[in-house]
C-alpha cells in the first residue's frame, strides 16, 4: 500500500513507525499530529471485526496518512461506542469526526444489517461520544473507494494475469464473502464514483446435478434462498452440513475455519467437496456480476478467509465457471478476477470518501 498504510499490522501492533506515530499506549508525537489539522477516525465495522484508523491527510496530499491502527472482536464489546473509546484511550486520541464504513445500509437514522453485533446510529454514536460528526457509508463502498490505493504487489490474480493492470478503466467489481456477501462497483472517472449494492441477495442459481441436490437440503420448496446464504463463513458452514445430510453422514466439523483447514490438507473428503462447491457457486455468481457491470476494470475478492484458500481456488472449478457463460466467454476472458486481503483497505477508503465529500461540499 502507498503512504502510511505499510506502517501497522493486522493484529493493531505497530512496526517501523512511520510519520513519528507513538507506541501503543502512549500519546501521538506532535510530528505525526502535523501532517492535519485534524486528525480523524475511519473505521470498518462488520458482523465479525471492527478495525479502526486514525486518519490524517497532509496538506495537498490526497493518499490517507495511518497514525493508529488497531482491529477489535465485536462480540467482546457491548457496542460500537466502547469500541471507539478504547482506541482512543489506548492512543491519546481526541478526534472530531468518524467516517464509518459499516456492514448494512442507513434507514431512518440506524444502519440495517442482521450481522451486526448491536445497533448502529450516527446521531446515538456522536452524542454518546462528543462527536461532532458520524458519516456512514456501506462497508463494500468503501473498500471499493480503497482499491484506487492497492499496488501491484498487494494483488494475487486468479484469472488473466497478463492484464492485471491497477489502472483498468472500466468499472471495477468488488466482492468479499465474510460474516455476509458484499458487493460495491467504482465507476471509472476523473472523480470515481461507487455504487453500494445488495448483490449478496440475489436469488442462488443451483446447476442440475449436485447443486440442485445439495439446495433441497438448504431450503423448503418455492422460498428465496440468497447467494449469502452459500457465499460466506456461516454459508460454507451451511453448505458442509447439507452435505453431510445428503450423504447420511454425521457432521465433523462445526466451523468454517476447520472445513477450509481440512479441505486444503486434502484430509476430509466432505471438507474437499463443500470447498469445491463453494468454489463453482463464486465462479458463476463472480461471472454474473461481470456481464452486469461490464466490469472491464476488473473483479476484486476481498478478505482474509480468501486470501487463505487461493491455491485452492486456483484448482478448483472457480475459473472454468467464471467463464461458462455461453456466447459471453469472450468477454470474460478480458476480465480480470484478483484476490486481495482487505484488511486495513476499507478503513483506507472511508477516510478518502470522507475527505473527498468534504472537499466536494467546500466548492459546492
Amino acid at each position: 500500500m502507498k503512504g502510511g498504510y505499510q506502517g501497522f499490522n493486522e493484529s493493531g501492533g505497530i512496526y517501523s513507525p512511520p510519520f513519528g506515530v507513538a507506541l501503543e499506549g502512549t500519546a501521538l508525537s506532535a510530528k505525526s499530529a502535523s501532517f492535519s489539522n485534524e486528525p480523524f477516525l475511519a473505521a470498518d465495522v462488520g458482523g465479525t471485526h471492527a478495525r479502526i484508523g486514525l486518519i490524517s491527510f497532509g496538506q495537498g496530499e490526497t493518499t490517507p496518512n495511518v497514525l493508529a491502527y488497531r482491529v477489535y472482536k465485536c462480540a467482546e464489546y457491548s457496542g460500537l461506542d466502547a469500541i471507539v473509546r478504547a482506541f482512543c484511550t489506548t492512543y491519546a486520541a481526541k478526534p472530531s469526526h468518524l467516517a464509518l464504513a459499516c456492514a448494512g445500509f442507513l434507514h431512518e437514522g440506524r444502519v440495517v444489517n442482521s450481522n451486526l453485533q448491536w445497533p448502529v446510529a450516527p446521531s446515538v454514536l456522536e452524542a454518546e461520544l462528543g462527536l461532532s460528526s458520524v458519516k456512514i457509508l456501506n462497508d463494500f463502498e468503501a473498500l471499493a473507494y480503497g482499491t484506487t490505493y492497492l499496488d501491484v504487489s498487494d494483488i494475487t490474480s486468479l484469472h488473466n494475469q497478463k492484464r492485471l493492470d491497477k489502472t483498468g478503466t472500466g468499472p471495477v467489481v468488488i466482492v468479499g464473502p465474510g460474516t455476509g456477501l458484499g458487493v460495491a462497483v467504482r465507476l471509472p472517472g476523473a472523480q470515481p464514483k461507487v455504487l453500494a449494492t445488495e448483490a449478496g441477495h440475489i436469488q442462488l442459481a443451483a446447476r442440475v446435478g449436485r447443486e440442485q441436490q445439495v439446495l433441497a437440503e438448504l431450503a423448503q420448496a418455492n422460498t428465496h434462498v440468497p447467494y449469502d446464504h452459500i457465499l460466506s463463513g456461516p454459508g460454507l458452514l451451511r453448505l458442509y452440513g447439507a452435505l453431510c445430510r445428503v450423504e447420511r453422514l454425521p457432521a465433523v466439523f462445526q466451523e468454517p475455519a476447520a472445513i477450509t483447514a481440512a479441505a486444503c490438507a486434502g484430509t476430509n473428503v466432505r471438507a474437499v467437496e463443500t470447498l469445491e462447491l463453494f468454489c463453482g457457486w463464486l465462479g458463476s455468481f463472480l461471472g454474473d456480476l461481470a456481464m452486469l457491470y461490464g466490469a472491464t476494470g476488473g473483479i476484486y475478492l476481498a478478505g482474509g478467509f480468501l486470501s487463505q484458500i487461493v491455491e485452492f481456488v486456483e484448482r478448483s472449478t472457480f475459473v472454468s465457471r467464471f467463464l461458462d457463460k455461453g456466447v459471453m466467454r469472450p468477454f470474460l476472458q478480458t476480465v480480470p478476477v484478483h484476490v486481495v486481503d482487505h484488511a486495513r483497505l476499507g478503513v483506507i477508503g472511508a477516510a478518502s470518501w470522507l475527505m473527498s465529500h468534504q472537499a466536494q461540499d467546500k466548492t459546492a
